[in-house]
């Protein structure tokens, strides 16, 4: 997969380019995904992701990933001229770094999981309803644990 890092910050954003390689290859094999698919990572502060969340879901508070899937009906059903551009991912790392303190695990850990959350949610799964969730959350820990455990 190739992963383009978009860093708005003042922060290093390079460091996680080989994790979230991994994540991706995971992610792939896990799901049976063919072809050289594409997404976008932003690497954005509170300020940025509350205005993106503001003007695009019109959620006046800021957040902590936010996915734009080029396809929101699910991978399966991607259009051919589309190609196998998934969509962009939003990652704010001032959320990030206060969840990994609270969560108890490390900032890297949490960059991680909030890239696989959003990959997921690229690739058309989401967690509106209970049946989703379960199904989507196993997924992620299925995809980030062997990669980097909860206790990292």
């Amino acid at each position: 997969m190739e992963i383009t890092l978009i860093n708005r910050t003042n922060q290093d954003a390079g460091q996680f380019s080989g994790l979230f390689e991994k994540i991706a290859a995971s992610a792939e094999k896990k799901l049976g995904l063919k072809g050289n698919n594409e997404i976008s990572v932003s690497f954005v502060r509170s300020r940025a992701i509350h205005q993106i969340n503001l003007n695009y879901r019109g959620i006046d508070r800021p957040t902590d990933v936010i996915s734009f899937a080029v396809n929101d009906n699910g991978f399966e059903n991607m259009p051919e001229e589309i190609g196998n551009d998934l969509g962009d991912l939003f990652i704010n790392i001032d959320y990030a770094r206060r969840q990994a303190r609270e969560y108890g695990h490390s900032y890297e850990r949490e960059i991680a999981f909030l890239f696989t959350h959003g990959l997921l949610h690229c690739l058309g799964y989401d967690h509106m309803e209970e049946s989703d969730e379960k199904v989507m959350f196993a997924l992620q820990d299925e995809i980030l644990n062997p990669i980097i455990g909860r206790d990292a």
